[in-house]
C-alpha cells in the first residue's frame, strides 16, 4: 500500500506531522505541487492524477487542510477515472478547511463537495481550528460517509499543534488501511 501525502496551502514544514511521517513510515511520499502559495484546483487535481498514474500499487491519500479539499474534489470528480477510484483505497482527511470562507485564499476549491465518497475515509477535526468550525467538519464527515474523530483543541492540526510524529494519527491511519 502506497501512502501519498497531500499538504495544504504553503506546503507542510519540517516539523509538520506529514513531514515527520515521511521520514519514519515506509512507502510514503509527498505529492508535490508547482505552486503551494497560489493553488489552483484544476492544476492540483491534474498533478495528483499524474502522480497516481505512476503508482504501481494501491494508494491511501493522507491529506491535511487544503489537501483534504483536493482529495475530496479529486475522488468525487467526473475527471477521475474508474481506474483511479479502484486504485485509491482510502482518504485520511485531517483538518479540512472551510473553503467557502470569504477570507480563504484558494477560491477555486469552493464549494466543497458534499457527496458520499466512493472509498473508505476518516476525518479528524479540532475544536479550535481557525479554518473550520468542528460542526462543519462533522457535517462533511456525515455527507462523505467518513469515520469522524474529534482531536480536542489542537488548532489546525499542524506544526503549531505540537503533535510531533502524531502516534494517535498513525493508529487511525492503520485502522483505515485495514478497512479498505
Amino acid at each position: 500500500m502506497k501512502l501519498l501525502t497531500l499538504p495544504g496551502l504553503y506546503n507542510s514544514g519540517p516539523q509538520h506531522w506529514q513531514s515527520l511521517w515521511e521520514t519514519s513510515l515506509p512507502n510514503i511520499e509527498r505529492v508535490q505541487q508547482e505552486n503551494w502559495d497560489q493553488p489552483d484546483l484544476d492544476l492540483w487535481m491534474a498533478n495528483l492524477s499524474s502522480h497516481i498514474d505512476t503508482c504501481k500499487e494501491d494508494v491511501i491519500l493522507v491529506a491535511h487542510s487544503l489537501g483534504c479539499a483536493l482529495a475530496v474534489h479529486w475522488i468525487s470528480s467526473l475527471k477521475t477515472s474508474a481506474l483511479h477510484v479502484k486504485q485509491v483505497k482510502g482518504l485520511f482527511l485531517v483538518a479540512p478547511p472551510d473553503v467557502g470562507l470569504n477570507t480563504f485564499p484558494a477560491v477555486s476549491f469552493s464549494p466543497m463537495p458534499e457527496i458520499r465518497l466512493p472509498v473508505a475515509s476518516m476525518l479528524i477535526a479540532s475544536g479550535n481550528d481557525p479554518w473550520c468550525d468542528v460542526a462543519l467538519s462533522r457535517h462533511w464527515a456525515h455527507c462523505w460517509g467518513s469515520e469522524f474523530h474529534f482531536l480536542g483543541a489542537k488548532g489546525h492540526i499542524n506544526s503549531e499543534s505540537g503533535l510531533g510524529n502524531w502516534e494517535q494519527g498513525q493508529i487511525w491511519l492503520q485502522k483505515l488501511m485495514c478497512t479498505e
